[in-house]
């Protein structure tokens, strides 16, 4: 009974002590998981010994999340990714099967172990590559679409694996049941299709969210346990019940119910994953266990980002979405446990296949990361050449043309200004020039575009730059070699108002402030407040704001002084909404 309780006491102090510190350092929870799952398990400080009972708890994550992911995927829209998934899916395994396969047997492994061994390692983790594209934000990208594709590609293409492998090691049949496992798809297929709408329904009716809740977390499991009597991926039968899901009703219900499951048992796994990394084997031979991952996933990388070339993925992202599937796959583990089963891996072999794909699942957000600034540096060394500009007597620079440069341009050139605009993103700048706009492609931090731009003779610059870093920048440029040029500041937050502040811009606006103001104002008129009096409360609180701000501002460096001013606005705001409330009151009870 004690240990029942510790583990998950362990599991939990665990995640929540590490994961926000590798989040903090731009790792990722993932590698927080896997990290303390090192620390806590046989090979670290042994807190928890039954790794596999835990793994195999831990496994209903993944299920959860492909279940998920189905829910997303419409029936019509996964028809329409049916050449990317079979295109690009098969390009990739063939890719990264082949020339794993080759490097295996000239590491000394026989033809077949080469083949099995090249095949299970060209598989990813879709549990840690949909975790790293959600963290990044990386999903909708074209890069993420791929990745996700090619990793359902894999998850179809390791079931007739699990079948080939035996019959490579001289098993005369091998036993696994097609008819079972076509009868088990039809099965989950008829069920999704005609059933489980009306259960749902039925469940739905007693408005008792927990039975609710429970009944979608029978649904999944039940499902993945058929699937798994079928000799077939748990995981394909939750992603093909999604699916069918994906245009219900209860779509919305059963996301927000299972989705803090999802991510507990996910966290669960990825720890797991950390727990079974035979570190002994590590320090037996680490130079030979450090020399075969990294070149694997180094190997895996430059596949995959040659193979990107022939996907619908932009140069930009192509060393992202490598980074994404450089490493093992969960599956991996089962496929080379199969192969050492019928005697197509030596036990040696197999025990150093499964640490190097461990190991470089923990890589996963390190090769993510790498990849990211791999390409920024590739895209930044030969980017366009910045345009020939024309100032034709500008008085206006306007450095930054997006969502924010846009709108003040557009009420200059209405109002008959003449100006000249700077913005480094050569698509918005075909975009803007069929539309008639006279923009200029140049880095607005480069001092020789600005003397190119005439800011010499110019009057004002708008810095409407989205990247505070790139604004504070320019601000410094402008201020150091154009003393005399007046500078209106975007700012998107606090802490950039104080820094662009601090470097003399004259006149500096908050890109949020004043539209949410508005919208407090529209709220209050909404709810019955008449406008003349909500006029009243936005601009009374927008004055006690910037006074607020500007008591700050000196002080901006000084955390605990910045407290007490904020502590003393917020007791002065409150003081004036009752002062407010009470002359309101008073008025309603004067009128006749």
């Amino acid at each position: 009974m004690t240990e029942l309780l510790l583990t998950p006491i362990v599991f939990l102090l665990t995640a929540v002590l590490l994961v926000p510190l590798a989040q903090r350092l731009g790792l990722g929870s993932v590698l927080g998981y896997l990290i303390g799952g090192a620390i806590i398990g046989p090979w670290g400080l042994a807190l928890i010994h039954r790794v596999e009972l835990i793994s195999h708890v831990a496994e209903i994550g993944v299920v959860l999340m492909l279940f998920l992911i189905g829910l997303e995927l419409q029936p019509a829209k996964l028809m329409a990714m049916r050449k990317l998934v079979i295109g690009g899916g098969a390009l990739q395994m063939a890719t990264c099967g082949i020339v794993l396969a080759v490097v295996g047997r000239l590491l000394g492994l026989p033809w077949t172990g080469a083949l099995v061994a090249g095949i299970a390692l060209a598989l990813s983790s879709t549990a840690i590559a949909v975790q790293n594209m959600n963290e990044r934000h990386l999903e909708n990208t074209p890069a993420g679409k791929a990745a996700f594709a090619i990793l359902l590609f894999q998850d179809m293409a390791a079931i007739p694996l699990l079948v080939v492998v035996p019959l490579l090691g001289g098993a005369g049949e091998s036993e696994f049941n097609w008819f079972k496992a076509v009868g088990a798809v039809v099965c989950v297929l008829v069920v999704g299709r005609y059933a489980i709408r009306p259960l749902l329904r039925l469940v739905a009716r007693t408005r008792l969210r927990e039975i609710f809740t429970a009944f979608a977390l029978l649904l999944v499991l039940g499902i993945a346990q058929l699937m798994e009597l079928a000799d077939l991926s748990m995981g394909l039968g939750a992603f093909l019940a999604g699916v069918l899901l994906a245009s219900s009703e209860y779509r919305k219900a059963l996301e927000t119910d299972l989705e803090p499951f999802k991510g507990l048992l996910l966290g669960l796994f990825f720890t797991s994953v950390g727990m079974s990394v035979n570190f002994g084997l590590l320090g037996d031979a680490p130079v030979r266990i450090g020399a075969l991952t990294i070149g694997y996933v180094l190997l895996k990388m430059v596949l995959l980002g040659l193979a990107a070339r022939a996907l619908p993925v932009p140069a930009v992202q192509r060393w992202p979405f490598a980074g994404l599937l450089a490493q093992g796959s969960e599956f991996a583990f089962v496929v080379l446990a199969v192969a050492q089963d019928v005697d197509v891996l030596s036990a040696p072999w197999h025990e150093t296949l499964v640490l190097v794909v461990a190991i470089s699942m923990a890589l996963t957000p390190l090769c993510v990361a790498a990849g990211e600034r791999l390409s920024r540096h590739l895209y930044k060394a030969a980017p366009p050449p910045a345009d020939d500009i024309d100032p034709d007597g500008a008085r206006v620079i306007i450095a930054g043309f997006g969502r924010v440069g846009q709108i003040a341009g557009r009420l200059l050139s209405a109002s008959g200004i003449r100006m000249t605009v700077l913005d480094n993103d050569p698509d918005l700048i075909d975009m803007l020039r069929r539309f008639g706009m006279r923009v200029f492609y140049g880095d607005a931090t480069r001092l020789d575009l600005l003397r190119a731009a005439e800011a010499d003779k110019a009057v004002l610059l708008i810095n409407a730059i989205d990247d505070m870093e790139t604004s504070l920048r320019l601000a410094d440029l402008v201020r150091e070699n154009f003393p005399h040029l007046k500078v209106i500041g975007r700012a998107r937050n606090l802490t950039h108002l104080f820094e662009l502040r601090e470097r003399g811009v004259d006149v500096i606006e908050r890109e949020t402030f004043e539209s949410a103001l508005l919208i407090g104002q529209h709220a209050l008129e909404q709810l019955g407040v008449d406008k003349e009096t909500a006029a009243r409360a936005r601009a009374g609180f927008r004055e006690h704001n910037l006074a607020t701000v500007d008591a700050m501002f000196p002080h901006y460096r000084d955390e605990s002084r910045m407290i007490s001013i904020a502590d003393e606005a917020r007791q002065e705001l409150a003081q004036s909404f009752e002062h407010d409330r009470l002359q309101l009151n008073s008025r309603e009870r004067t009128r006749p």
